[in-house]
């Protein structure tokens, strides 16, 4: 018979972690790790509906949760009167463990007074991961063209919040989820597009695969692209593109999809590079930025 998993009231469960225990990977585990690191990394304004497992359901009820990219003010999360719960994203990582992070948020979240305030600790300490929170699956991503989804029709919402809704909207530049790839977007600056694409593969191989394509000539998108560089992100590459300004998203389904073949056949080559590829991998390396 299986043991019953408490919280206790300060918001570590009995089974403790460690907090930089995935902290190179911290979405790891998640069916959809690179569409986790893509919201939290590319993607302006977007949500997604999580389930609480049953243990969190038989403790506090089951309460609605939206992860949602950015929240008013940037707060860690935010309870409606109703029960609902959103959680926050993108945020400043307090503990270097930003899945930790998440599940402390949405600990203090299901332990608040619905309508109330989130008080969330400065450091998270250890506990949970938000992998041991929510039930795993892919995600039903919705992108939004602003940040109006945090206010309810019939509520008075704070005017800190409506002032911080009005700052955010301002932010926010054109993006689309692209079918070619999963976790591959195109959004729209004001002088140029890009196409950013979080590589599902090991940091490693990924990077040998592109270097193949760079020494072969096959890394571009097609005329008039660049390939402006890659960063590293929760453990996974994200190579961007620059690309004209103005064709649409839809006009880059075919090109990404051809490059994601030409990809598919690089990563599966397994011979040693040559000394093409391995000049080409270094140049790679050296325009390489790290986000944490």
């Amino acid at each position: 018979m299986s043991k019953k998993r408490r919280i206790r009231n300060d918001g570590t469960p009995k089974r403790e972690k460690l907090a930089d225990m995935f902290s190179a990977r911290p979405f790891e585990g998640f069916a959809d790790e690179v569409e986790w690191i893509a919201l939290r990394e590319l993607v302006p304004a977007a949500s997604t509906p999580l389930t609480l497992t049953p243990q969190l359901i038989e403790e506090f009820g089951d309460r609605p949760v939206t992860l949602a990219t950015v929240l008013p003010m940037a707060w860690p999360a935010m309870t409606k009167p109703d029960g609902r719960i959103f959680l926050g994203l993108q945020r400043h990582v307090q503990s270097g463990h930003a899945s930790r992070d998440l599940a402390v948020a949405l600990i203090r979240a299901l332990q608040t007074t619905p309508g109330s305030p989130v008080s969330v600790p400065g450091h998270a300490g250890v506990g949970p991961v938000l992998q041991d929170l929510i039930v795993d699956g892919p995600l039903d991503i919705t992108l939004h063209d602003g940040f109006d989804f945090w206010l309810d029709e019939d509520a008075g919402d704070d005017a800190n919040v409506k002032a911080s809704l009005e700052r955010a909207n301002a932010s926010i530049y054109p993006t689309v989820r692209l079918a070619a790839a999963k976790a591959a977007y195109w959004c729209r600056v004001p002088d140029r597009g890009h196409v950013r694409w979080v590589l599902p593969d090991d940091e490693d191989a990924a990077l040998g695969a592109l270097a193949r394509l760079a020494a072969s000539g096959d890394l571009l998108l097609g005329e008039g692209t660049k390939f402006a560089g890659m960063f590293r992100a929760h453990g996974r590459l994200v190579p961007v593109w620059d690309i004209p300004r103005d064709p649409e998203a839809a006009d880059w389904e075919a090109p990404l999809e051809s490059f994601a073949k030409r990809y598919a056949d690089a990563l599966a080559d397994s011979s040693p590079l040559d000394a093409a590829a391995r000049r080409s991998r270094q140049g790679l390396v050296g325009r390489q930025l790290t986000l944490r």
